[in-house]
């Protein structure tokens, strides 16, 4: 069985995180989001994963060939030459994707994370006969996306409704899919989207159906959701009983820390933490709702909540880091600075306080820090 995933894109909501790496492999719970993914397919029979991409396509390979041995999956790359939307990809992956076998493939949106209840997918697929099969989960405000509307019983997609003024349903595309080979043919190799001009023709041939995702779902692909994300993603580690979770007098809710992190005196972490491999967190620091990568160190009497700290950065002593603050790779930020919802790229020094979110994002503000 194969899959393809929708890497293509700059990731420039990601900003500053996707200026040092490609945004499927900006750490998510301390590991790159595409493989939460790549792991997923594989722990249901996946034997090749596509990877459809247009932007440092030999970034992304170069590091997933580790992965590639250790998982025993087949990762190759299907490179796009102009970005050819959610339905292009697999018009240009046809060859990769389509078999002897006629088995139906996987495809996903990299910037998703749920529990990825494939092997469920593929037991819906079978049962209704259809062309395709789409995921769907709930939202309590429908009225900002497009909408699936279904048959409740049999699952069959009636239409799509974009951003409805009147409630018509609350499910929603998820952005995982288990198509037939057939699907293809649908398909021009032009940019062309998937969910606006594929799924419409398949519903109207009533051979889409829709399966509601159990559990959590959240697109990633900005820091806010991304936060979101996490506390979603932790919330069912702890469901699972996971010993991946963090305890002790240090730790409140949901925390998860790599092994070879140090953590010091009195501290308090949690609730929804992420401590990466190699972070040093010095005595009394207070971190909550955050992401702290790779290599970073947190000097004593700090307090992060609600940001992301880049690889190997470093926040001083005393320091106040907030409002969903993001830290770009090699990010220094001195003593007893306070930063409200700064963005900031990679490779500078933080000696001034942002005391205005909105500030730094604008070229005056950028001229504070210092290379």
């Amino acid at each position: 069985m194969k899959a393809l995933i929708l890497v293509g894109g700059f990731g420039t909501r990601l900003r500053p995180l996707t200026l040092s790496v490609p945004k499927p492999l900006v750490d998510f719970a301390n590991k790159p989001m595409i493989l939460h993914q790549i792991e997923a397919l594989k722990a249901i029979g996946v034997t090749e994963v596509v990877l459809a991409i247009n932007y440092q396509p030999e970034v992304m390979l170069n590091f997933l060939k580790d992965f590639e041995a250790k998982l025993g999956i087949k990762i190759t790359c299907s490179q796009e030459t102009e970005p050819l939307g959610t339905a292009g990809p697999l018009a240009l992956a046809r060859d990769k994707l389509v078999d002897k076998s006629g088995d139906p493939f996987f495809v996903l949106n990299s910037d998703v994370i749920s529990e990825y209840p494939l092997k469920e997918m593929i037991q819906f697929h079978k049962s209704h006969g259809g062309e395709a099969s789409i995921m769907v989960t709930k939202v309590d405000e429908p009225s900002k996306y497009g909408v699936v509307v279904m048959d409740e019983s049999s699952g069959q997609v009636e239409r799509f409704v974009e951003k409805p003024k009147l409630f018509v349903g609350n499910k929603i595309n998820a952005g995982i899919y288990l198509l037939n080979p057939s699907v293809l043919d649908l398909i021009e190799l032009r940019p062309t989207s998937i969910e606006k001009e594929v799924f419409p023709k398949i519903a109207a041939e009533k051979k889409l159906y829709a399966m509601v995702l159990p559990g959590f779902w959240m697109d990633i692909g900005q820091p806010r959701d991304y936060i979101s994300g996490l506390r979603l993603y932790l919330d069912s580690l702890r469901k699972q009983l996971s010993p991946k979770l963090a305890s002790g007098a240090n730790v409140i809710g949901n925390v998860l820390v790599d092994e070879s992190a140090k953590i010091g005196d009195g501290c308090l972490i949690g609730p929804d933490v992420a401590i990466g491999p190699g972070c040093v967190i010095e005595s009394g620091v207070r971190l909550s709702h955050c992401t702290v990568m790779r290599g970073v160190r947190i000097k004593k009497h700090a307090c992060i909540s609600s940001s992301i700290i880049g690889w190997h950065s470093t926040v001083g002593q005393w320091a106040r880091v907030e409002n969903m603050t993001i830290l770009g790779e090699d990010v220094h930020v001195g003593d007893e600075v306070y930063s409200n919802g700064g963005v900031v790229l990679p490779h500078k020094e933080i000696k001034n306080s942002i005391l205005n979110p909105e500030i730094v994002i604008s070229i005056p503000a950028l001229s504070r820090t210092s290379a």
